[in-house]
């Protein structure tokens, strides 16, 4: 069963991958590029210092900070745990898939760092800052599936590695927003 569904989410990355046109290389490379969302980000930052002010935004950072250290490094221990290669690497997919940029990244793909951490702060975010701007949480998790695909169009992960990073992701950016409201409740900020 466990081949079968391998099997699927080749051929699924093949038709995906194969989805993609010279048109969008450049969006999708920009997209997948973790810099890209600096100006977000730091729209995310202005709005939480006005909704939570200098102190609970410090707690705010910090725990940012511990979640996507958290996400990432958890990423990188399946990676290696778990050493699915990535489709740029894998001798059965490489020769008929779009490698969109020049460099196919480390041998192992499983899980999507950049998906688990995209979904970890768009669930995040969307959560503590709802009451701030209406549909926030939506075009997080938006922005959060955009970065996600760009990683199966460029060429460097599989659909599943991408499925497991979102659930990973959302769930760890579900716990950080508990851990944040309680250190806010145990310190009285």
């Amino acid at each position: 069963m466990l081949e079968e569904l391998l099997q699927l989410d080749q051929d699924f990355f093949l038709y995906l991958n194969g989805l993609g046109t010279k048109n969008w290389d450049n969006f999708f490379q920009f997209v997948s590029n973790k810099f890209s969302a600096i100006p977000l980000y730091l729209f995310l930052l202005i709005l939480s210092f006005q909704k939570y002010g200098t102190k609970k935004t410090l707690v705010l950072l910090f725990t940012v900070a511990l979640l996507i250290t958290v996400t990432d490094q958890l990423g990188n221990f399946f990676k290696y745990g778990v050493a699915r290669l990535r489709p740029c690497h894998d001798p059965e997919v490489a020769p008929y898939m779009r490698l969109v940029k020049s460099y196919c990244g480390g041998k192992f793909g499983y899980f999507s760092a950049h998906a688990s951490n995209s979904f970890a702060l768009a669930v995040f975010f969307g959560s503590i800052l709802k009451s701030s701007v209406r549909y926030l949480g939506v075009f997080l998790v938006l922005w959060a599936a955009l970065v996600a695909y760009s990683r199966v169009y460029i060429g460097v992960h599989f659909p599943l590695d991408i499925l497991t990073g979102a659930f990973i992701g959302s769930l760890f950016g579900w716990l950080f927003v508990k851990l944040f409201i309680f250190a806010l409740r145990k310190f009285s900020l």
